[in-house]
């Protein structure tokens, strides 16, 4: 049986050696390719002009200038160690509620303008039951205290820089030594994504840009160089971007009608409210589609790209077979893959909205009322979303493969490739099977190459051409 090539590496012959690739396979997706751009090269422009015509123009939006009005000019975040922890009880028992304990802490300022400088805040009983002690470092805020005269300090938060670049490296670390250097691409597409979240998409919604318009452009570009960085030009990744496409668009739409539907207002969140506080003029039913467009992407390019690559493997192990029964062969992988990334969908909303449903259980609301209520139903109806559109880009993704490459083959030559004079040359020189005396061995029935086997004796006469001795006797 010849090998058929892999899209993951070449391929090589049962003693390890390269073998060249498969001329007729590799027309193939070349062909696939080129059916394919026709469809990505307009989506592809449409995507550069949205990004152009929706490129946020104001070099400060109102809730930015809102959100800079919020909080004294000059105000920095540096870090400082306690010296001495005086703690007291700033609120006393009540009912159930146990009585709360503060603490006052001198803290020796490490950096900026006052570094060295020993300052007294006063430490919330949040802070103190984490249990801080003397020793600890805390990022505190500075006030310079324009108007005062005088800087004043708060507390802020706890440093987190240290296990956070720690578990980067790891992490970083980790990939690239399992995926090596796909890996290592799959993370700088990462921070490519990121680079357009910070510069267009985030800026844009503020900037009172349309959001089912701002998401989808800024989903497809990241879509666009996030998959070919990662997986490499070819059949496989380019039908798994039209299959992304294809869901994204299909979350956009869908959930454009279910906020509508729902009418969700957005207002789910402290984050929304302090939102509307800066710029009431954002559109929050809005920002809850982006989010689901958004929240889509990563799901939907594991699903397709799996779905790609079943397809055209199957594509490539049996050449022959037609775009239905490589439609239906993909499925049986797909449906596998449907019923664990579902769960992966709901467990990942319901794992962010822990802290909301443990105080919906605690106030023993009705469970329709708790189901369909702002903030739950806001959650349910993102997940109802995302499902949806992950499920059917499955047999969408399933269904451009399967027809792309019966389409690529009907187009290439059926004869199979003559092979070639080196191949030629090692299968007349191969050695068939021997003893262990170095003698060919020939199979019950075999005849030497070139010579057909003799017509059976008639009866009673010998099988050669010696006439047959007479019986002594």
């Amino acid at each position: 049986m010849p090998a058929h090539t892999h899209s993951h590496g070449p391929v090589t012959g049962p003693d390890g050696e390269v073998l060249p690739p498969d001329p007729l396979a590799t027309a193939r997706r070349r062909r696939a390719v080129r059916l394919m751009l026709v469809v990505l090269v307009p989506i592809g422009i449409a995507t550069l002009v949205g990004l152009v015509a929706l490129w946020p123009q104001s070099e400060q939006t109102a809730a930015q200038q809102a959100a800079a009005s919020f909080l004294p000019p000059g105000t920095t975040y540096p870090q400082g160690t306690i010296a001495s922890l005086e703690p007291f009880e700033c609120a006393e028992a009540t009912g159930n509620a146990p009585a709360q304990t503060c603490a006052r802490a001198v803290m020796v300022v490490a950096e900026g303008e006052s570094a060295g400088e020993y300052v007294q805040v006063e430490l919330p009983p949040e802070v103190v039951t984490e249990g801080v002690e003397v020793g600890d470092e805390l990022v505190l805020s500075r006030d310079p205290g324009i108007e005062t005269g005088s800087p004043s300090y708060a507390f802020r938060d706890f440093p987190r820089g240290t296990p956070i670049v720690v578990l980067a490296i790891a992490f970083t670390a980790i990939v690239g030594a399992v995926a090596r250097l796909r890996g290592l691409l799959a993370l700088l597409g990462l921070g490519f994504a990121f680079a357009v979240l910070l510069t267009f998409m985030l800026p844009g919604l503020l900037d009172g840009g349309s959001p089912i318009w701002v998401s989808l452009v800024g989903s497809s570009t990241i879509m666009f160089v996030v998959l070919y960085l990662a997986h490499g030009f070819s059949a496989r990744t380019t039908t798994a971007l039209l299959g992304t496409l294809f869901g994204l668009a299909l979350s956009a739409v869908l959930g454009a009608a279910s906020v509508a539907a729902a009418r969700l207002t957005g207002f789910s969140s402290e984050e929304a409210v302090t939102l509307l506080q800066f710029d009431p003029t954002l559109d929050f039913s809005g920002l809850v589609l982006a989010a689901m467009v958004v929240a889509g992407l990563g799901i939907l390019n594991d699903v397709t790209i799996t779905q790609a690559s079943a397809v055209w493997q199957l594509h490539e192990a049996s050449p022959r077979a037609g775009w239905l029964e490589l439609f239906r062969r993909g499925m049986a992988i797909g449906r596998d893959h449907i019923a664990s990334t579902v769960y992966t969908i709901v467990f990942a909303y319901a794992g962010a909205s822990l802290p909301l449903l443990l105080l919906f259980e605690l106030y023993q609301r009705p469970f329709w009322t708790t189901l369909t209520g702002t903030e739950v139903g806001e959650q349910v109806i993102g997940t109802l979303v995302a499902g949806i559109s992950l499920v059917l880009a499955v047999p969408v993704t399933t269904l451009i493969g399967a027809l792309v490459a019966t389409a690529a083959s009907s187009a290439t030559p059926a004869e199979e490739p003559a092979p070639a004079p080196a191949a030629r040359a090692a299968a007349a020189a191969a050695p068939g099977p021997s003893t262990a005396s170095g003698q060919a061995v020939r199979r019950p029935g075999a005849h030497p190459a070139g010579r057909r086997p003799a017509d059976p004796p008639p009866r009673g006469e010998p099988s050669g051409g010696a006439p047959r001795p007479r019986d002594p006797r």
